[in-house]
C-alpha cells in the first residue's frame, strides 16, 4: 500500500508528526493508501519555502511562467489514463465524467498559460501638471490551496494554474479523502527543474488541522479554498487575525425552474445530468426543482424514466456505470436521513428513497422526491447527493421567489422556449450562474463566482485571475525642464 509523503521546498519529506490518515476507495471500502497527518510545523515549512521563493518566482518573465503552466498540462494529457484510473479509485467518478474531469484540468493549464501575456495595468492621467499615473498588476504572493475532494483534479489545476502564471508560489492542501490524484501531480512537478525549489508545496492532513494553519498563517497572503459553508466560515474565522484575503467558493442549493413553456425532454435530460452529475455530489448540481403546475406531471414522468434508466455499479470495474458511490459512510447517512426525514414530513417517493443493494461502498439509489413544501429541509439544505425534490408553482413571480429564498447563491437554471421568461428570470434570479435550457456546468473562460453564503471572490477567465493579483498605483513625477 502506498504512504505518501509530504512535498516541501521542491523535495519529499516525512511529517514532524507521526500520524496517517487512511484513504478509501469508496467503492470497495478498502483502504489504498495513506497520506501523513500534517502538523502545524509542517505547515509553517511549506508556507516559509513558498515565501522565500516568492520573489524570484514573480521577478520571472510571465511568458516564462505561462510556458510552465502550460507543459503541466502537457504532462498531464501524458499520464492522462493514470490519472482517470486514480480519481475513479479515490473519488467514485464514473468513467465518462473522470476523464471529462482530467481533461478539463488539462485544458485549464491551457488556458490559463494564455494569460501569461494578458496580465495588464493601466496609464491613466494625473490632474498635477509633468506627472503620469501607472497602475501595476502584481502577484498576491502566497496562496494557499484549500482542494476538496469532489473534483480534486479540476480544481487542482484551477488553483496551480492560475496562482503560478500570476507568479504566486503555492501551499495546497488536497482533501484528506482524495490526495492521491495530487500527489501523482506532484511527481511532475518534481521532475520539471524549471519550477524552483519552493514554488510549489504540499501538506496533507485535516482541515481543522492542515486547513486552519494555512488560513492563520501570517505570512500566506490569500486562502483559495473550495468545500462547505461550514469550512468556508471557519477559515475565514482564522484568516481574520491577520486579515488575510480569502477567495470561497462554498456550497449551492440550485433551482432549477421549469415552466409551462419548456421543451421537457430537453428540461427532464439536462436536470438528470445536472442532478446526478458525480453521483449528486457537486457545488452547482440541480439541488431543487419548481416546476408550474400545468406541466408537472408530465415532467415527473419524463424525468422518473431518466432516473430509471442509471445503472449503479463500481465505475472502475464498469466503464458504463452511470451512478457511482457517494464519498464516505458518512455521507451516505446524512443523505439517507435527510430523505427519511422528508418521507415523515410528507413527501412521496416516485422513485429510490434508499441506500442500493451493492455487497459494498457507499451507493445511494437516484431519487425523485414530491408532495414536498418549499419550507422543508429537503428544500432548503444542501443534499449533496443523487436526490431531488419538487415543488410546483403557478406564476413566474411565485418560482422566482422561491428560487431566491436561500441562504445559497451559486448556480441556478430555467427551462423555457419563451425568451421574455427567460430573460425575466435572469434579470431576477440572485445567483453567481444561470443555466437557460442546459446543465449546470461552467467553462474556463466564464466566471465561477457564488452570492450571499456561497463565497466571496470567484475563479475562471479574465475575471477571476484578478483575484490572484493585487493593484499597484505610481504617481511619477517628471522634470519635463531635464533633458
Amino acid at each position: 500500500m502506498k504512504k505518501h509523503q509530504l512535498y516541501i521546498e521542491g523535495k519529499y519529506t516525512d511529517s514532524t508528526g507521526n500520524e496517517w490518515l487512511d484513504i478509501i476507495n469508496p467503492a470497495t471500502e478498502e483502504v489504498i493508501s495513506q497520506a501523513p497527518r500534517g502538523t502545524d510545523k509542517d505547515v509553517d515549512r511549506a508556507v516559509q519555502a513558498a515565501f522565500d521563493a516568492q520573489k524570484s518566482w514573480e521577478l520571472k518573465p510571465n511568458i516564462e511562467r505561462g510556458k510552465i503552466v502550460r507543459k503541466l498540462g502537457d504532462a498531464i494529457q501524458e499520464k492522462r489514463d493514470t490519472f482517470i484510473d486514480l480519481l475513479q479509485e479515490e473519488q467514485g467518478k464514473n468513467y465518462d465524467l473522470a476523464q471529462g474531469e482530467v481533461d478539463l484540468a488539462i485544458d485549464y493549464f491551457h488556458y490559463m498559460s494564455e494569460w501569461a501575456r494578458r496580465i495588464e495595468g493601466d496609464i491613466v492621467p494625473s490632474d498635477r501638471p509633468n506627472e503620469n499615473i501607472y497602475i501595476y498588476k502584481k502577484p498576491i504572493g502566497v496562496v494557499a490551496g484549500i482542494v476538496p475532494w469532489n473534483f480534486p483534479v479540476f480544481i487542482l489545476a484551477r488553483k496551480v494554474a492560475s496562482a503560478l502564471v500570476t507568479g504566486c508560489t503555492l501551499v495546497l492542501k488536497p482533501s484528506q479523502k482524495t490526495p492521491n490524484t495530487t500527489m501523482e501531480f506532484t511527481k511532475i512537478v518534481d521532475k520539471m527543474k524549471e519550477i524552483p525549489k519552493g514554488v510549489y508545496n504540499v501538506v496533507t492532513g485535516t482541515g481543522s488541522e492542515v486547513g486552519n494553519a494555512l488560513a492563520s498563517h501570517e505570512k500566506v497572503a490569500m486562502i483559495s479554498m473550495t468545500g462547505s459553508i461550514a469550512a468556508g466560515t471557519k477559515v475565514m474565522e482564522a484568516a481574520a487575525s491577520n486579515i488575510t484575503k480569502v477567495n470561497l467558493e462554498l456550497g449551492g442549493k440550485a433551482p432549477a425552474i421549469v415552466t409551462k413553456h419548456a421543451d421537457l425532454d430537453v428540461a427532464a435530460e439536462n436536470i438528470t445530468t445536472s442532478r446526478l452529475a458525480n453521483n449528486g455530489q457537486a457545488c452547482t448540481n440541480a439541488e431543487r426543482i419548481y416546476v408550474q403546475e400545468d406541466i408537472a406531471d408530465t415532467f415527473i414522468n419524463k424525468l422518473k424514466e431518466r432516473f430509471e434508466s442509471q445503472t449503479i455499479d463500481n465505475p472502475r470495474q464498469n466503464k458504463e456505470a452511470d451512478i457511482g458511490p457517494l464519498i464516505s459512510g458518512d455521507r451516505l447517512k446524512t443523505v439517507d436521513d435527510m430523505v427519511q426525514k422528508a418521507k415523515e414530513n410528507g413527501a412521496e417517493v416516485v422513485i429510490g428513497g434508499e441506500r442500493a443493494n451493492q455487497d459494498n461502498g457507499y451507493f445511494y439509489k437516484p431519487t425523485i422526491l414530491t408532495n414536498v413544501t418549499h419550507e422543508s429541509d429537503i428544500m432548503q439544505e444542501e443534499i449533496f447527493g443523487p436526490v431531488i425534490p419538487i415543488d410546483t408553482f403557478q406564476t413566474l413571480d411565485e418560482a422566482i421567489e422561491k428560487g431566491n429564498d436561500t441562504v445559497y447563491g451559486l448556480s441556478s437554471s430555467v427551462y423555457t422556449e419563451d425568451m421574455n421568461e427567460a430573460m425575466r428570470v435572469i434579470n431576477e434570479l440572485k445567483f453567481g450562474e444561470t443555466y437557460v435550457n442546459r446543465e449546470n456546468f461552467e467553462a474556463v473562460q466564464g466566471y465561477h463566482a457564488g452570492m450571499r453564503k456561497s463565497g466571496l471572490g470567484g475563479t475562471d477567465g479574465k475575471h477571476g485571475i484578478e483575484d490572484f493579483l493585487v493593484t499597484h498605483v505610481v504617481y511619477m513625477q517628471y522634470n519635463k525642464d531635464k533633458q
